[in-house]
């Protein structure tokens, strides 16, 4: 895979992925410690809903930001919205109130959800070849599983010597250098081979993905993907401060295990998927998350919620995570022309952002109302639905792409 980074423009993208994913990932550590400052037990209401806030701007900026791309040259559109991100992330810091941080998360991830669909069909017209695409893939997946081992590892280290505000600048340097190395290559930016107008423009990438057989199926594995997902990211500071009584560094750790076994997936992925196809790997880690929270469900009602029980079941939720998401963008790439991409990954980013929309508020009320066994058993139950979506919506041996 590192082979890859011998390409000056894809080594200056992935880099610019690296860095802005660390200091995202500051943040996350960073928002969960402010939660529980401004809402103690409550902190997963509070983080539920800034979840929220984070999936309404996904859901309903992507679809325009992907028409807006045909318009506005690539380079200039991801610096801008990197620069509108460091603004957010500046003001973080300084907050008093819980709405103060509803604010400035609704403008950090606005600019996200135009900023990472853009960046995401870019790398497939940089790197043509199918091969070296689903290694980038891969790559991009350790990216971000870099950022759940790095972030929590450096902030855990950070937290030691400052208080958790000073996490935040983290998050600044990182937009800003991300939009310096992003400004130093020339992109790639397809038109569309007529004129098209603002809903044609808006709407076209939802339609060519739901007409598409493979990306219905793929939308189910969106769902189970963010029930889990949602279980860990909201959850977690409950689980590790509340029930377990544990400190702020133990969260950055248990983030830590989720990550290493996406990361674990991320790196026999593209070896595995030349024999065997998308569909049973993705599907096979659906079931991997779902039998993860029904098992540690099983063990929290039986002999209680353990530290070590805990880490184990995240390594195995990450595993199963990133082998439904790793892939998706080699469905992505065989389903639209190098001109509907963005409108196509916009697509995607919404959608399955919608399903998070669901998650999110979900697990937060789950575990705040119910308890950790109500929570992992409904979360279970959600990510069995997604899969069982899949299953019947994407058919056996489908490699033939529909574009409407």
């Amino acid at each position: 895979m590192l082979d890859l980074l011998a390409e000056r423009t894809y080594r200056h993208l992935f880099a610019a992925q690296v860095v802005a994913l660390l200091g995202t990932g500051l943040a996350t550590v960073a928002l969960g410690l402010l939660a529980y400052d401004l809402a103690g037990n409550s902190a997963s209401m509070v983080l539920g809903t800034v979840f929220t806030i984070k999936m309404v701007a996904y859901v309903g900026i992507a679809p325009i930001a992907g028409a807006l791309a045909e318009l506005v040259p690539r380079r200039a559109l991801l610096v801008a919205l990197d620069l509108v991100r460091a603004c957010a992330a500046l003001a973080l810091p300084f907050v008093t109130e819980v709405w103060h941080v509803y604010v400035l998360i609704f403008a950090l991830q606005s600019a996200s959800a135009a900023f990472t669909p853009t960046f995401q069909a870019t790398i497939p017209d940089v790197l043509r070849d199918e091969a070296r695409y689903t290694r980038a893939l891969s790559l991009s997946r350790l990216a971000y599983d870099l950022e759940n081992i790095l972030s929590p590892t450096l902030a855990a280290l950070l937290l030691a010597v400052m208080s958790y505000d000073a996490l935040f600048l983290g998050t600044v340097a990182g937009f800003l250098a991300s939009a310096v190395l992003v400004v130093s290559v020339v992109l790639p930016s397809p038109q569309p081979s007529g004129r098209r107008g603002m809903y044609d423009r808006t709407t076209r990438g939802i339609r060519i993905y739901l007409a598409t057989p493979r990306l219905r199926g793929l939308l189910g594995l969106n769902l189970a993907a963010s029930a889990a997902g949602a279980m860990v990211l909201v959850n977690t500071v409950v689980l590790v401060r509340g029930t377990l009584g544990m400190g702020e560094s133990a969260l950055a750790w248990a983030m830590f295990a989720f990550g290493a076994g996406s990361m674990t997936a991320a790196l026999i992925l593209p070896r595995l998927l030349e024999h065997l196809p998308d569909r049973m790997v993705m599907l096979g880690g659906a079931g991997v998350m779902i039998l993860t929270l029904l098992g540690l469900a099983g063990g929290v009602s039986s002999i209680g919620l353990g530290w070590y029980g805990l880490l184990a079941a995240w390594v195995l939720v990450g595993l199963g995570y990133s082998s439904v998401l790793t892939p998706s963008g080699r469905l992505l790439r065989r389903s639209a022309s190098a001109e509907d991409r963005p409108a196509l990954f916009a697509a995607q980013f919404a959608l399955s952002h919608a399903c998070w929309l669901l998650s999110y508020p979900l697990s937060g009320w789950l575990m705040a109302a119910l308890g950790t066994v109500p929570a992992l058993l409904g979360l279970a139950a959600l990510a069995a639905v997604g899969g069982a979506v899949a299953l019947l919506l994407w058919p056996v041996g489908d490699a033939v792409a529909h574009d409407p």
